[in-house]
């Protein structure tokens, strides 16, 4: 939900860059499926986790309106004629997205991806690019080799008057030239800064102060109302054209990182992460069983599933070591890992626990579930802030399962043979462990060593796929208490789960049919007990309709009902922007108590044969009470597969809630699913002003802002990262008036020998004193070479040989090309991606018969040309290899001579298929996608209009090159 500056209402940001992300994820999955699924069925089967990412890319597209540091900053924007400035941060962001996706770091390049499509969209509404007739993207944005437009100068007049809303023939002939040599490049002024010259076109409409300067009016197209568009009769052009541009950057992205990658980057039909955090000092002996049976029986489940493959994390740690992080895609190296994982050690009860949750929540992606295996009370503490900013802004659940510890006497861990007194431990060391899994929506188990394996069975059921939650409550009543929850048509495998110790427990069908849940067996459920925990399996068929449950307990117990059903919901809280962006912006952190704000939620996994409709939500107290209930209205983003909803919360109450909504099935039975984690309202903000990038070996500063909603009050500032590029890591108090604010910076040092593409999770905290008030904010920094290089590899044709006859299978034609790397890094792979014929790969020039005899280098040139044949004949010069499509890339760094030396192919194929699609990579990432084609059908291009807007070398189809092996070898 972003309407903002740049292309919005009907066909927004938002519109475009989810069906661009649906659209070419579809064809990657219609690429690597075997079995055919219609579009229909693979929509709806992508996933929460993929309408997640989708929706980070989204966020971060509209909070390029919002956040101080690029709303005003024409760059971001493509304003004020600042083109070069905007292609430069373009390259620079593509430069991030694929060094963070090498990395893994896939939050972090779905931010820079939602960043450059900002920019990226806002070239065709704010440029005179449709204006002077252009009908495909403008290649040269990202691609340096592609033919420049040049930019009308600062003293340039561009524009005429125009003094009504819609302004028609305002821009002045020299920038609205058709010709294809006379075309000349502006964009529309926006404000006062920079102050526009006369003459110059502004951005236009009534957010725009510069409009009143000549010359008066303005060109953008970002809308269809005139109020805010003077172009608006051109926005459709402007949509198209910023469509296909967001699909020309998702293919290329697709093809420079991989399927494999794009899928991942995406969490397309990912499975739940499966993240250990495990504590391993020598009591911990049953508790590693445990996980590891439960790992191996998850991994043998997840085999069967068609679903792409999950995330493994394991985390150890005890007293002083903390990890490594052990990370895999691969489900076998993850247990041989965990086989070998054993239980040693041990020193002072208290352990690192938070520092290896930590690593947990920035090494998995969102919508993890998390479980910690420990006995231990946590050393680290003083992490707790920052473990529950990141755990809230990942919602990510974290499951702690405590055991006692059998050794725990005087304070020291004494080794197991030595005779001891067994004393319990108190429930009241592990309250921070309550504590975050009370507000991440997880679970807290106090149980044994004995029964540790049993109670492990919950890590298989919040770990598989399509789970809701229908129920989420916590009580400490002594009395007896009462929950509901529904069950509809959609759901299957009913499983409720109880955490504490019951004295009675009776649960109630739809019908009213009883069961007390203290027995093993009954008419409506199956109960397992263990220590710490009551699982309840309701029988199949679970009847439809409302659910009760009544019990009663001497402490603390946890009410949470799960079941599966694809049907699910994300959500986010957004405020309006009066600025000169107007919109909804997402809130980040939590909200503001005691304001208005609104309810935004994506209701995941509907079916075109399963209509659900959601009426209202309700904000639900910490013992599952009503505070407020929130009407629901669709919004001009709804799909069948993903509906989003809006209602207005006014005003967001004071007490922590968390979300549930209400609505109705196919059937007419009341449907409700329920978001685990806390939201805490609060009356003081941190916004992030600035998110750089890290360059080795360089101090970076990020600048924030604090914003004090309730009276004059000291707040205290703590800032942490996960890499201890922190310069400054002290906490420091600081007074903020009423109403007021407070301006800060953080430094990061990042060493030299940083892994490009590596992300810094920054995560501040601000508390006041004396009040519960606080928030939080989480950043991610990716590391990005000082000078990266961002020039693609070449190809150039050095010879077509086409003689097609009218019957195409009796010939066949070939296309010799020189492959060389443009910038530092030298090749690295190649690939056929499209074509029925040969790609054949040669170690240095071929011989005459190999189609390369035309081609003359010049003296210096054959000097090399003669070095190279030698070592060819050494390493049998007639050696080369085929690739065919459907083949993996092919590793030119291992194969050639070096990888920076050019690079020889040749491409044959019968004349019944003339077209072939040749994909180029070198080392640093950038992609080169040369198209081939044979000479009759180039002719027949030459002719035709202008290309589509996909990115494309063509061989054209001269017969010799003189001196082009010399210019290369130069």
């Amino acid at each position: 939900m972003s309407q903002s500056r740049g292309i919005w209402e009907g066909s927004g940001k938002q519109d475009i860059t989810e069906r661009a992300i649906l659209n070419v994820t579809l064809e990657v999955l219609r690429g690597t499926t075997k079995v055919m699924e219609d579009r229909a069925e693979q929509e709806t089967r992508l996933g929460r986790g993929f309408w997640r990412a989708v929706g980070e890319v989204v966020n971060s597209n509209a909070a390029t309106d919002f956040l101080s540091a690029t709303s005003s900053d024409p760059v971001y924007h493509f304003d004020s004629e600042r083109v070069d400035g905007s292609i430069g941060m373009l390259r620079q962001f593509w430069t991030q997205i694929v060094l963070s996706v090498r990395a893994k770091e896939y939050q972090s390049a779905r931010y820079s991806l939602g960043q450059l499509f900002h920019s990226l969209q806002d070239f065709y509404s704010h440029s005179n690019w449709v204006e002077i007739g252009k009908r495909s993207v403008y290649l040269h944005l990202l691609q340096p080799e592609e033919p420049a437009i040049p930019v009308a100068k600062e003293d340039t007049p561009t524009c005429m008057e125009c003094f009504t809303a819609t302004c028609r023939n305002n821009l002045l002939p020299a920038v609205t030239n058709t010709q294809e040599n006379s075309n000349l490049l502006t964009t529309g002024y926006f404000s006062t800064s920079p102050r526009k010259p006369k003459g110059k076109c502004s951005h236009g409409g009534v957010m725009d102060i510069s409009t009143f300067l000549s010359a008066r009016g303005g060109i953008n197209k970002d809308s269809t109302s005139p109020l805010f568009s003077p172009h608006h009769y051109l926005h459709v052009e402007a949509v198209t054209l910023a469509t296909e541009a967001t699909l020309t950057v998702l293919r290329d992205l697709k093809d420079t990182v991989g399927h494999k990658a794009f899928l991942k980057l995406f969490s397309v039909k990912q499975v739940p992460a499966l993240v250990f955090v495990i504590d391993t000092t020598g009591s911990m002996f049953e508790e590693i069983t445990a996980a590891r049976l439960r790992a191996y029986s998850i991994i043998q489940s997840k085999a069967e599933s068609a679903r792409q493959p999950g995330t493994f994390v394991l985390v150890p740690f005890h007293d002083p070591e903390v990890g490594p992080v052990f990370e895999a895609d691969d489900p076998n190296s993850f247990m041989q890992h965990m086989e070998n994982l054993m239980a040693l050690g041990g020193g002072d009860e208290p352990e690192m626990c938070f520092s290896a949750i930590q690593l947990a929540l920035t090494h998995s992606p969102p919508l993890s579930e998390i479980f910690v295996f420990t006995d231990a009370s946590p050393k680290d503490a003083h992490l707790f802030d920052t473990v529950k900013a990141l755990a809230l802004e990942k919602q990510s659940k974290i499951t702690f399962l405590l055991t006692e510890d059998p050794i725990y006497t005087t304070g020291l861990k004494r080794m197991r043979k030595k005779r001891r007194i067994k004393e319990p431990l108190s429930p009241d060391r592990f309250s921070l462990y309550s504590a975050l899994s009370s507000l991440s929506g997880g679970l807290t188990i106090f149980t044994t060593n004995s029964d540790i394996h049993r109670a492990s069975t919950i890590v298989e059921d919040n770990t598989a796929i399509d789970k809701v939650t229908l129920l989420h409550v916590e009580s400490d009543k002594y009395l007896m208490s009462v929950h509901s929850f529904r069950v509809d048509s959609s759901v299957k495998d009913v499983i409720l789960r109880i955490t504490g110790t019951m004295t009675e427990c009776i649960l109630t069908s739809p019908s009213g049919q009883n069961q007390s849940l203290l027995r093993a067996h009954g008419p409506l459920a199956e109960l397992e007990h263990f220590q710490g925990l009551y699982r309840v399996s309701l029988s199949p068929p679970v009847e439809p309709g409302q659910w009760k449950l009544q019990a009663k307990s001497d402490g603390h117990l946890t009410f949470n009902v799960i079941a599966d059903s694809s049907v699910d919901f994300l959500y986010y809280f957004a405020t309006v922007n009066n600025k000169t962006h107007p919109g909804l912006a997402k809130v980040k952190g939590s909200p503001v108590a005691g304001f208005p704000a609104f309810l935004v939620l994506a209701v995941t996994g509907l079916t075109s044969g399963n209509k659900v409709s959601f009426s209202h939500a309700t904000l639900l107290g910490a013992e599952g009470e009503s505070l407020q209930q929130v009407k629901l209205n669709p919004s001009s983003s709804s799909s069948y597969i993903s509906e989003e909803l809006v209602g207005l919360v006014d005003p967001v109450p004071k007490a922590p809630f968390c979300v549930r909504i209400t609505g109705q099935d196919s059937r007419g039975n009341t449907m409700e699913r329920v978001s685990t984690e806390i939201v805490q309202p609060t009356r003081v903000q941190i916004q992030v002003l600035s998110v750089p990038h890290l360059a080795p070996g360089h101090s970076t500063k990020v600048d924030f802002e604090i914003l004090n909603h309730g009276p004059a009050r000291l707040f205290n500032l703590t800032a942490d990262d996960d890499c201890g590029y922190l310069q400054m890591r002290v906490s420091h108090g600081f007074p903020v008036e009423e109403q007021g604010s407070f301006h800060g910076q953080v430094y990061l040092l990042t060493p030299a020998t940083a892994q490009a593409g590596m992300t810094v999770t920054l995560t501040l905290t601000v508390h006041a004193f004396n009040s519960p008030d606080s928030n939080y904010a989480v950043v991610y920094l990716t590391v990005v070479p000082p000078d990266p290089d961002t020039s693609p590899p070449s190809c150039s044709a050095a010879r077509i040989v086409s003689d097609c006859p009218a019957i195409c299978n009796e010939s066949s034609w070939s296309v010799s090309v020189v492959l060389s790397d443009n910038g530092r890094s030298g090749l690295a792979a190649l690939q056929l991606q499209k074509g029925e014929g040969v790609l054949t790969l040669f170690h240095s020039p071929p011989l005459p018969k190999h189609s390369f005899e035309e081609v003359q280098p010049g003296p210096e040139q054959q000097q090399v040309h003669k070095n190279k044949t030698t070592i060819g004949h050494h390493q049998h010069h007639h050696h080369h290899a085929q690739l065919r499509t459907g083949e993996p890339p092919f590793n030119v760094s291992q194969w050639a001579l070096g990888s920076s030396q050019p690079l020889w192919v040749r491409y044959t194929s019968s004349c019944c298929s003339s077209q072939a699609e040749m994909l180029v990579w070198d080392t640093a990432g950038n992609m080169k996608r040369c198209h081939m084609t044979s000479g009759q059908q180039w002719k027949q291009r030459e002719t035709s209009t202008e290309a589509s807007g996909t990115e494309q070398t063509t061989l054209t189809g001269f017969i010799f090159i003189l001196g082009l092996l010399g210019s290369l070898l130069m």
